[in-house]
């Protein structure tokens, strides 16, 4: 007896992801996890011994990666990575702009101030030079996501850290922004404010850090907000709470309460 021909035996198309800041960290993570789901993935990354370490781990369980060394403050590079990814995959179905830094910052040292521009020219910038080759091809076919990774830093200024808060807070208007800006061409784009994540970025803070959850726990409740399409989010839940009672307080309360906090350290 004859099957049913109507029924289709072809798999669903891979999903295409974009990544940066790809070689350690939340990066890192989501790229194992998207690898996982089969998607084929677009990495970039500073650290050349650490992506290539990540891309051998990922073809040797059968994944598809494209990597390029790259900093997200090169708006050429990232164009060359860009178009690199899309003439052997084409436009990808996601990019996420993870890649960011973070220094203690004090405004009285002049030796801070090159460290204002670096971290606003990575978290801010770098969101502008990642997105900014694919809007053009997502824009043709009508779809697409972009996906920033901004921070709970972003909704209060943090003492000593006055440069990764304001870049943060840059970051969540920008993609607010671009959001308005995109919806009209079916193109998302998803804010995705993270609390205290286990990376070598936050190993370096001397302080307690409340509600710290796994980069591995971090990819995989993003990679939900992501296939969800949300706008704005904040993680995890009990930050969430945190952030819209910050978001309330006044600033003589806000000013009472974090002008004894603990400061990043600065280098």
């Amino acid at each position: 007896m004859m099957g049913d021909s109507s029924q289709s035996t072809h798999k669903p198309a891979a999903r295409r992801v974009f990544i940066t800041g790809a070689s350690s960290g939340i990066g890192a993570a989501l790229a194992r996890h998207y690898a996982a789901d089969g998607a084929i993935l677009g990495l970039v990354a500073r650290r050349g011994d650490l992506l290539e370490s990540l891309r051998a781990e990922l073809e040797s369980a059968g994944a598809t990666c494209v990597c390029h060394v790259a900093d997200v403050r090169d708006a050429a590079a990232m164009k060359t990575a860009a178009e690199d990814f899309m003439r052997h995959h084409g436009t990808p179905d996601i990019v996420i702009a993870n890649a960011g830094v973070s220094r203690g910052t004090l405004t009285e040292y002049a030796e801070d101030l090159p460290t204002f521009r670096a971290i606003m020219d990575t978290n801010v910038l770098g969101l502008v030079h990642t997105f900014h080759p694919f809007i053009a091809p997502m824009r043709k076919e009508k779809r697409g996501q972009l996906v920033g990774i901004a921070s709970v830093a972003g909704i209060r200024g943090l003492p000593g850290a006055s440069a990764y808060s304001a870049s943060k807070a840059a970051a969540i208007s920008y993609l607010e922004s671009l959001r308005v800006e995109m919806c009209k061409n079916g193109i998302a784009v998803t804010t995705i404010c993270p609390g205290y994540i286990k990376t070598p970025m936050t190993d370096a803070n001397p302080y307690p850090m409340p509600f710290m959850i796994s980069a591995e726990t971090a990819a995989k409740k993003m990679a939900k907000f992501i296939a969800r399409k949300r706008r704005y989010v904040v993680m995890p839940w009990q930050m969430a709470i945190v952030a819209r009672a910050m978001r309330l307080l006044p600033a003589w309360a806000w000013d009472a309460i974090s002008k004894t906090a603990p400061h990043k350290l600065r280098f």
